[in-house]
């Protein structure tokens, strides 16, 4: 007898093979699932979560014609958790670097982009970044406090130095230490899992696992704190509002969709309403029934919304050359 092929799973947490990428010294976890010649969709995960976070979405996109990706961000899930003495500002666009990368070497085409919450400002600065390797770009939903209070366009240099002391001070001072195990080893965390969802977790014994595990590293409260001061400190050129106009005035960008469940608590959808009615290129879907994790609380619904976005927009997963250039 021939022993056979494990074959990646499909769904639950541990979905796709699992593999390692190394990029500015720092270890990188992602995942993949499906056919190497079909067209690549990328998933990013939101604060907290990894790649995991898309078990219930993997096995729907490939059999609908994709090569799937996912990445842990740096600082989440099984990837490096780096701290602000390893010189590394932990914002959007180091993430937006990352994804570039990823995309240049391990996916090595254009792809699309998907990513829920601080994964889809990821998606989109990586949209606004480097346009030629995005075919499209999902957020699901678009969390940014600035696209209710942007930034100013020039701030005095004392005030700039006042507000970087500070937040690095503060930073530097919470006892995250003590906060972060406190969080991810109490019931804690599940109060806070809740208030994502719609619908009751208490029973979702592998959600909390995927979410607490990367909280429970040694190195997660450093890693924290350097995304605290990076996210606190960004240029406004890092801010939704300005990604947005940037990619308003690309020539042949990506489409852009969001994503928003209806009750969504932790970035309410009059947000994505905002972003619709200031930029009526970007499309806006709404999932009943869901909160802020739409495509893992009602995975059927967001992958209907999504798959008829991308058909309309790209032509399906088969279409040829569906790619864009910047």
């Amino acid at each position: 007898m021939h022993a056979t092929a494990l074959q990646p799973a499909s769904s639950g947490a541990d979905w796709g093979a699992a593999q390692t990428w190394q990029w500015r010294n720092l270890s990188c976890h992602w995942r993949v699932l499906g056919d190497p010649c079909d067209p690549a969709i990328v998933l990013i995960h939101g604060f907290g979560a990894s790649s995991s976070h898309w078990r219930n979405n993997a096995g729907a996109l490939t059999a609908a014609g994709y090569q799937v990706f996912s990445l842990d961000l740096i600082g989440f899930g099984r990837s490096a958790q780096p701290g602000l003495n390893h010189g590394f500002s932990l914002d959007n666009q180091f993430w937006a670097r990352q994804l570039e990368a990823f995309l240049e070497e391990i996916v090595q085409r254009p792809a699309v982009l998907v990513g829920n919450s601080l994964g889809g400002l990821t998606v989109l600065t990586t949209a606004a970044l480097r346009p030629s390797l995005v075919t499209a770009a999902v957020a699901a939903p678009l969390p940014d406090p600035t696209l209710l209070s942007p930034l100013p366009k020039q701030q005095s240099r004392w005030l700039g130095r006042l507000k970087r002391i500070t937040v690095t001070l503060v930073c530097r001072l919470l006892p995250l230490e003590l906060i972060v195990p406190l969080i991810a080893r109490t019931p804690l965390l599940r109060v806070g899992l809740q208030g994502a969802y719609q619908r009751p977790i208490r029973s979702d014994k592998e959600l909390h696992k995927l979410i607490a595990q990367p909280a429970r590293r040694r190195t997660a409260a450093r890693s924290l704190r350097a995304m605290s001061v990076g996210m606190a400190l960004r240029s406004r050129a890092a801010t939704a509002p300005a990604l947005l106009q940037r990619l308003k005035n690309i020539r042949n960008a990506p489409p852009i969709l969001l994503i928003w469940g209806r009750q969504d608590r932790f970035v309410p959808l009059m947000i994505g309403e905002l972003v619709r009615s200031q930029h009526p290129w970007v499309e806006l879907k709404v999932i009943e029934n869901a909160g802020h994790c739409p495509h893992d609380e009602t995975p059927d619904l967001f992958q209907h919304e999504l798959l008829h976005w991308l058909d309309r927009n790209l032509g399906g997963a088969s279409a040829p050359g569906n790619g864009h250039q910047a």
